[in-house]
């Protein structure tokens, strides 16, 4: 492992592409690949069949990508389960905790203390702040905002196109401000603001902005009596 601290620790068949930068006492998994230019800071743990830095493809059909190929930067103490997927261009920040099969896609801040739960989905563009909880199987879409301390419930879905395609609209996915509780399968619709503090309940689907320190219910959510 020339070139690398003496304190790595590395299971089998583990890749490490060019460039990669690698701080003191990081353990990598088997079969985990670290691609080109990868940053990687002190005391963090990867899982195992892990893959960082890929770079993003695509088809005609799909948005064009603004090329901007700079490395993941993988910050002191984070630990990453198995089977997770990172995209360049993103920046995971200290002390977070992503579950196995987490994917996180390109241009993705996420803040210090955050934690990304198994199979958790985040799309591109997205700023994630401090100490948030998105939970199993949430899906974060792409062009979305958390401020701090949001916690996003199991199976949570979010949108950024308001017209499924069918004609030219300006992506934008929802902003959640700090403080805010998103409860279990509840569906958040394309450029919706929720307010500080608010509880958007299990099962609702949130069709306008709500302020802060509400909480609402339903389909359509609407503010609890």
């Amino acid at each position: 492992m020339k070139n690398y601290p003496a304190s790595i620790k590395i299971g089998q068949n583990v890749v490490i592409e060019e460039g990669a930068i690698i701080g003191e006492n990081v353990k990598i998994g088997h079969n985990t690949v670290i691609l080109k230019d990868t940053e990687i800071g002190e005391n963090v743990e990867i899982g195992s069949n892990c893959v960082l830095g890929i770079i993003p493809g695509g088809n005609r059909k799909m948005r064009e990508i603004n090329r901007v190929d700079k490395p993941v930067v993988i910050n002191n103490g984070v630990r990453i389960g198995n089977l997770v997927s990172i995209y360049s261009n993103t920046v995971i920040n200290e002390n977070v905790f992503i579950g196995d099969q987490a994917s996180i896609r390109e241009n993705v801040i996420i803040g210090e203390e955050t934690v990304v739960g198994r199979s958790a989905i985040i799309e591109l563009n997205t700023r994630i702040g401090k100490r948030c909880t998105i939970q199993t199987l949430a899906y974060v879409t792409g062009d979305t905002v958390l401020e701090d301390q949001v916690f996003i419930g199991p199976c949570v879905s979010m949108s950024n196109d308001k017209y499924m395609g069918a004609k030219d609209y300006n992506l934008k996915g929802p902003y959640i401000k700090e403080g805010a509780k998103i409860g279990n399968n509840a569906s958040i619709l394309p450029g919706i603001s929720i307010g500080m503090r608010t509880i958007v309940g299990a099962g609702s689907v949130v069709t306008k902005d709500i302020l802060d320190d509400e909480i609402v219910v339903g389909v359509p959510a609407k503010q609890k009596p």
